[in-house]
């Protein structure tokens, strides 16, 4: 028995020192409770995914919502885990919203394009933004961003999940584009708080503020259990039903995932490798093919730039000369995120901001992702208990842990004007466009801009030169598509 425990504890001891556990003060309890609170702020993609890409219809043709729902499941948890394993930080990693929402609405709608093509421009995308990690480019963009645009980035990212949890909760919603509205978003529905789902949102916040202020561990992951087995009481007596069933609206309804047990299915995965990637560049021609290519390119290269520095920061893995450590290996991740969701017709895979819940639950390391990779792994088997959750109960997750991450805003230097106002510029436009991207490029540029009118553009980093540029024609692309009679 002493040699079994003996054996027992150097294996532990093995993991403690690869993943490096205690060393960024953490445990195997954190790592675990982290790990299960990503998965539930983030399972909701693989019900959401296909909604958005399953039903949208190329050419005739629809990838459906089953075969969806399979791949997306699948490539994120393996992505997921090899994330944990080989870049251990506790970053998960699914199908891109935004990326996806383009793909299906904009790139899928081009005359004669089929999935396969339309995949095809995803995982060009994901090759090209591959080839630029490995050369160095990626990695020498990341450390060419000035500090105090760093710090935007985090806060940026955390009014960005917190909105996301209060949008997708019903909380705040969009207020009709009608005549005599004055303000595009307001308090609940009709200006007031209305519905079940509502209070379930509302039940958990309050609660997992409350514990997290009395430091109770595994307050995060605490909140979402009780709020979702209130959420699914009140299903299961009210019959509430979500907001929109496919016919009729239901303001009170529930927003992604309305709490149900589902039919067991086993998974499909016949749309894995149905992709042609240079079959639109036949149909649309050359450059039609590169510019739609090039914004997928840019949304990703970005999106998951800003994500990761958020996520380090709240983590305390971020160096204090602004790095992230294995940087490469998280970046060549989320590079083949691109390639394997686009060969799997899942979508551009890149790092999510839902992570967050996990380290604010107290994951800071790779273990917490190879669990979270597993629970998408059995996701693939058990959708039906991915929607006992409903997003109102994850919600308040994200709502907390935006404030643990916008707290940071009192590192930025705003007496200097050239970062105060790029940063204000970052952070503001992050949840108000509800695109990372649109952030950071309005922060870049405005850098760029600001510095040379304080005649101090010897201060700008040649890279910075670049991305700014890039992002101009980023933010230009619909004149330039319009010029061209694209999308």
């Amino acid at each position: 028995m002493a040699t079994t425990a003996t054996n027992t504890d150097n294996r532990l001891s093995a993991v403690d020192k690869y993943f490096m556990i205690t060393a960024r003060g953490s445990n195997y309890s954190r790592e675990i409770r982290g790990g299960f609170a990503t998965f539930f702020a983030m399972s909701y993609i693989v019900v959401l995914n296909p909604l958005i890409l399953g039903g949208a219809d190329s050419t005739g043709e629809v990838l459906g919502l089953e075969r969806v729902a399979a791949v997306t499941a699948f490539v994120a948890g393996i992505l997921t885990i090899i994330m944990g394993a080989w870049a251990k930080h506790p970053f998960a990693l699914a199908a891109g919203l935004g990326v996806n929402a383009f793909v299906a609405v904009t790139v899928a709608t081009n005359p004669g394009l089929t999935w396969p093509d339309v995949m095809g421009l995803v995982v060009l995308s994901g090759i090209t933004m591959f080839i630029l990690v490995l050369t160095g480019f990626r990695t020498a963009v990341f450390k060419a961003v000035p500090e105090g645009l760093k710090t935007a980035i985090v806060v940026g990212i955390g009014m960005f999940i917190a909105l996301i949890g209060l949008v997708n909760a019903g909380f705040v919603r969009r207020i009709p584009d009608v005549a005599g509205t004055t303000v595009p978003v307001g308090l609940g529905f009709d200006g007031k708080l209305m519905g079940w789902p509502t209070l379930v949102f509302l039940v958990g916040l309050v609660l997992t503020i409350g514990l997290v202020v009395r430091k109770v561990k595994g307050a995060i992951l605490i909140g979402i259990v009780v709020a979702t087995v209130f959420a699914n009481i009140l299903e299961m007596t009210l019959h509430i039903g979500p907001s929109f069933d496919g016919t009729t609206s239901n303001p009170q309804g529930w927003s992604l995932v309305s709490p149900q047990l589902s039919e067991w299915s086993l998974p499909d995965f016949s749309l894995i490798g149905q992709v042609n990637i240079f079959g639109a560049f036949s149909k649309l021609g050359a450059l039609a093919a590169v510019l739609l290519a090039f914004v997928i390119l840019l949304s990703i290269f970005f999106d998951a730039m800003g994500t990761m520095v958020g996520l380090a920061a709240e983590a305390g893995s971020l160096r204090e000369d602004g790095t992230i450590p294995n940087v490469d290996r998280v970046l060549l991740v989320d590079a083949f995120g691109a390639i394997a969701g686009g060969g799997a017709s899942g979508s551009s895979n890149q790092i999510y901001v839902e992570s967050g819940a996990g380290i604010g639950e107290g994951a800071r390391t790779g273990l917490a992702s190879i669990v979270t990779g597993v629970l998408l792994l059995l996701a693939m088997f058990v959708t039906p208990l991915i929607k006992l959750v409903p997003f109102e109960a994850v919600a308040p997750a994200l709502v907390v842990v935006g404030f643990m991450m916008v707290s940071q805003v009192g590192k930025i230097d705003w007496s200097d004007w050239g970062i105060g106002i790029p940063a204000f510029l970052t952070f503001t436009l992050m949840p108000f466009t509800y695109s990372i991207a649109n952030g950071l490029g309005a922060g870049f540029i405005a850098f760029v801009l600001i510095r040379v009118f304080q005649r101090r553009a010897k201060e700008i980093h040649p890279l910075m030169w670049a991305v700014a540029a890039a992002f101009v024609l980023f933010f230009g692309i619909g004149p330039v598509e319009a010029l061209f009679g694209i999308g």
